[in-house]
């Protein structure tokens, strides 16, 4: 049995190393982290796992609103027809850049729980490869529950988003 732990133990390490050292070497000379690093840091304090800390779903969208509230604000020259999101109960507007490489996104939504919705999903997915975002599993949503506590149409309008922002990755994966 100690094996079969020893050898789990050592998978996971295996893993956490991701594409090799060499790979997270190079990652790090561009003053950027790896994709493992940057998942681990939102296990840290000030991350995801501060849902745990909140007794019912009234102070976690409390908190998902706050988050909103920390996201940028774009300039209203981007609130136009091609970055708003088709599927969702509000308005969002999304949009990406491509630079050296790297995604980064704007959004905004005149809702303000879905604003904080958005902002999680750039929390995590912004600023990285094409083919991180693309690959992107997006567990964490379904760990904290927030799918399951959304209405159908803001549960469709998560999946739409997360759906844009993977276009966006794809389209700039081929360039």
């Amino acid at each position: 049995m100690q094996d079969i732990l020893d050898q789990l133990e050592q998978r996971r390490k295996n893993a956490r190393l991701g594409g090799g050292q060499r790979r997270i070497d190079n990652q790090h000379k561009k003053g950027k982290l790896t994709a493992r690093e940057r998942i681990e840091l939102l296990l840290d304090e000030g991350s995801f796992e501060e849902f745990d800390m909140f007794e019912d779903w009234m102070e976690k969208y409390e908190y998902i609103i706050e988050l909103g509230k920390t996201l940028p604000m774009i300039d209203d020259k981007l609130k136009i027809g091609k970055n708003l999101i088709k599927g969702c109960q509000s308005r969002v507007w999304l949009n990406a850049e491509h630079k050296n490489g790297i995604i980064t996104y704007t959004a905004d939504s005149d809702a303000i729980i879905t604003k904080g919705i958005v902002a999680i999903l750039i929390r995590v997915l912004s600023n990285q490869q094409a083919e991180e975002i693309a690959k992107a599993n997006l567990t964490f949503i379904d760990e904290i529950g927030l799918k399951e506590q959304l209405s159908q149409t803001r549960a469709n309008g998560l999946v739409s988003m997360i759906k844009e922002m993977k276009l966006y990755a794809l389209a700039y994966q081929n360039k």
